[in-house]
């Protein structure tokens, strides 16, 4: 006898992995509403020449970022495999050893900042080098804001990495406000960002004040460091997918298509950032299942759907109401991105899936595919580097490659589901 809708709805409803998408997807829609009205309170005040350099240099952190959230990755999975072996005493020990061995590389990146400030402007035709030097104190804040949230993703404490998501893009962007309004323009931006991340790494320990408080018990750290590589080949891979051809478009574009181009890239990942929650849910119960040897097959089913669902409905949007899309987020000046809305939210929709197949390889610990994603990447910079001779050109060159990407890592993800063994705890 087939169940009625009711009774369906209700299983949903408890549902573990479902009621914790709905408890992340909350903050991480916070977070991606505020990080897309970061970019249009920017791209309103500043137009599209300014605006270009501000989009190149988020996009150039995020680049940087990378580390803060390999960081993640690693942190989250040791965390996972603490609590679900029974060895949640050591959080507190992760957490203080983690961050000893990130002083150091936090203070390199802000000298860094100074130092590299000018040929950077350069490169990236800035009117000013003063936004780099601020810009490396905001990766250095994130690199650090990268600890807390790895360990609240691993215990699955979602409800606490869910307000430090949103909370940061809040206080972000009610900086940005009163830094643009003082007129401070682009550098008024990048101290904006650093505003948001330092606060985020505040909340985060403060979150995590009762594992803090208990007693330290050391724990074996070594087998972090393999793991690390396949962390940093995975965390990377997906960065650039959706940063590298923001950086190689304000290189090789007119500073006005430098800028439409831009909000082409902020308006795809609406998808990416809408469903990033469902990745960061299934990724510490992946671990987990492994770890108590059972098969996450379904899992990463059931986050496929949810992922599909939620960009099906975006997608209904930009293909209905792409003028409306781009006067909400950015303004009439930027009219001209109307025509690649709907692309653009495909190519949302499969970085969203590569990300979610990603997370799933690293959490089973597959290495297999590092040199599939690694293809897509370069298979992305080459071809922009060769075909650029437009916004559209851009747009087809990352559409090509983001599908053909998701369908070498579905082939992968088909491969490697019947051979999935347990972890064993090291």
């Amino acid at each position: 006898q087939r169940r009625g809708l009711r009774p369906r709805l209700a299983g949903l409803g408890s549902n573990r992995l479902v009621r914790q998408n709905l408890v992340l997807f909350a903050g991480g829609l916070v977070a991606g509403v505020g990080g897309f009205v970061y970019h249009a309170i920017a791209g309103r005040v500043l137009g599209p020449s300014l605006y270009g350099d501000v989009a190149s240099l988020i996009a150039l952190y995020a680049v940087f970022t990378a580390p803060a959230l390999i960081m993640v990755v690693v942190l989250a999975r040791y965390a996972a495999s603490l609590v679900a072996s029974g060895a949640d005493s050591s959080i507190r020990y992760l957490v203080v050893r983690s961050s000893q061995v990130t002083i150091l590389p936090t203070i390199v990146i802000v000298v860094a900042g100074f130092a590299l400030a000018v040929p950077t402007a350069q490169f990236l035709h800035l009117h000013s080098p003063l936004p780099v030097i601020w810009l490396g104190f905001g990766i250095a804040a994130l690199w650090q804001t990268g600890i807390p949230r790895g360990i609240l993703q691993g215990i699955q404490n979602f409800t606490g990495l869910s307000a430090n998501l949103s909370l940061e893009m809040i206080v972000r962007c009610a900086a940005l406000s009163i830094l643009l309004a003082a007129g401070l323009g682009v550098t008024g931006a990048t101290i904006s960002v650093m505003a948001g991340t330092a606060f985020a790494y505040g909340l985060g320990m403060y979150t995590l004040r009762a594992q803090l408080g208990k007693a330290s018990v050391r724990a074996p750290l070594r087998s972090m460091i393999g793991f690390s590589l396949t962390a940093a080949a995975g965390t990377l891979g997906i960065m650039l997918l959706y940063n590298l051809d923001v950086i190689l478009a304000k290189h090789y574009l007119s500073p006005h298509d430098g800028g439409i181009y831009g909000s082409l890239n902020k308006i795809g990942t609406i998808l990416y950032f809408l469903t990033l929650s469902v990745s960061q849910v299934l990724y510490p119960r992946v671990v987990e299942a492994l770890m108590r040897n059972n098969h996450p097959g379904r899992l990463v089913a059931y986050s496929a759907g949810i992922v599909g669902v939620l960009g099906a409905g975006a997608l209904l949007v930009f293909g209905v109401v792409p003028g409306l899309v781009v006067r909400l987020l950015f303004g009439p000046s930027f009219i001209d991105a109307e025509t690649y809305i709907f692309l653009v939210g495909v190519i949302g929709l499969a970085l969203s899936l590569n990300n979610l197949l990603v997370q799933f390889f690293m959490a089973a610990h597959d290495r297999w595919f590092i040199p599939i994603l690694w293809a897509g990447v370069v298979m992305l910079g080459v071809s922009v580097s060769l075909y650029h001779g437009g916004v559209g050109s851009i747009v087809t060159d990352v559409l090509g490659t983001m599908l053909a990407l998701l369908a070498a890592l579905t082939v992968r993800l088909l491969f490697l589901l019947p051979r999935l063994q347990p972890v064993v705890p090291e």
